[in-house]
């Protein structure tokens, strides 16, 4: 690996990085531009090895590396980081020790470095430094409990959510068989999960499409105040089948059927009520019967389980708060 002098670019991406986190002066700025490298890897390369004293800090501007160890022969993946964080050995941290971990290029990446040697004297002489890297490694440590808390006590399905919700997007960008070994899982098991929650995402946005396609078309031609209504008469005015209908009403409105009518039904009514003229002219039943409803117990029983009181108590309660 070649390391080259970084320019005022990556100095400037890197002191923006840190200003987000705390203040830095312009004397640790100068000490970035004197002895702050850039560094290009390839995908497969390794960083450093185990057994090995890491010599630098890295940031990575662009890619994805993991943090390795082995056991009985067994690659174990310990940590992937990607754009925008810091990577080193952890076992042997600002170069005091041998790593415990190697570090290999899950993409092409390029990262910038800071020699242990210069980092541990700006140490020594800047407080703003200890301070940003105080944060950034309660933010790492905090990240590594919960992930082995969920991988020590977590099934297949819930180490996979964690890992969605942390880690938005990696699931599609990296190895499959990288993120199963960081969650301790098997690549065919991962697959699976990963493959059903896709199934069930794609289910969820044709149901919000037919959900929305049925509101467009209900309040549009009003339908449920035509007393006929049936669940296969509306399924055919949208061009669906009765059973996707079904599916929409039960699993995207959670309402049967007759709820879901009469819930248009009774806010229709509930309008006419809020309007004096309307009132003056027709009855609490005439309005039932314009809604849709085909008898009066229908229309008080569906009122009643939808407000909470009855159609005569709630145009009582609406002229209470006029006066």
């Amino acid at each position: 690996m070649q390391y080259i002098r970084a320019d005022s670019e990556d100095v400037g991406l890197l002191s923006g990085v840190m200003r987000s986190i705390h203040p830095i002066d312009s004397k640790l700025i100068s000490e970035f531009e004197k002895h702050l490298f850039k560094v290009e890897v390839k995908k497969g390369q390794i960083l450093f090895k185990e057994n090995e004293v890491c010599e630098y800090m890295y940031f990575i501007v662009k890619g994805a590396l993991m943090g390795c160890t082995s056991h009985n022969g067994k690659k174990i993946t310990t940590y992937i980081s990607v754009e925008n964080e810091f990577v080193s050995s952890i076992s042997g941290l600002h170069g005091s020790d041998y790593s415990k971990e190697y570090v290999v290029a899950v993409e092409d990446s390029a990262l910038l470095a800071m020699h242990n040697n210069e980092l541990n004297r700006l140490f020594a002489h800047h407080f703003e430094l200890n301070y940003i890297f105080r944060v950034v490694l309660e933010k790492y440590y905090k990240d590594a409990q919960q992930r082995a808390h969920i991988i020590r006590v977590g099934n297949a399905k819930e180490r996979y959510l964690y890992f969605a919700k942390t880690n938005p997007g990696y699931l599609d960008r990296l190895p499959l068989e990288l993120v199963a070994s960081l969650l301790n899982i098997k690549p065919s098991t991962l697959l699976s999960i990963k493959k059903s929650f896709s199934l069930h995402n794609d289910q969820n946005e044709e149901l919000s499409a037919y959900g929305q396609k049925l509101e467009v078309f209900v309040n549009k031609h009003q339908s449920f105040r035509n007393k006929d209504l049936r669940l296969h008469s509306l399924a055919q005015g949208i061009g669906i089948s009765s059973h996707r209908l079904s599916i929409v009403l039960n699993n995207y409105f959670n309402k049967s059927f007759i709820d879901y009518i009469n819930h248009y039904r009774i806010n229709w009514i509930k309008e006419s009520i809020a309007n004096h003229e309307i009132m003056q002219n027709f009855t609490l039943e005439a309005l039932a019967y314009s809604a849709g409803f085909s008898s009066r117990s229908a229309f008080y029983s569906a009122f009643k389980k939808l407000v909470g009181m009855s159609p005569v108590e709630y145009a009582k309660s609406l002229d209470k708060e006029k006066r």
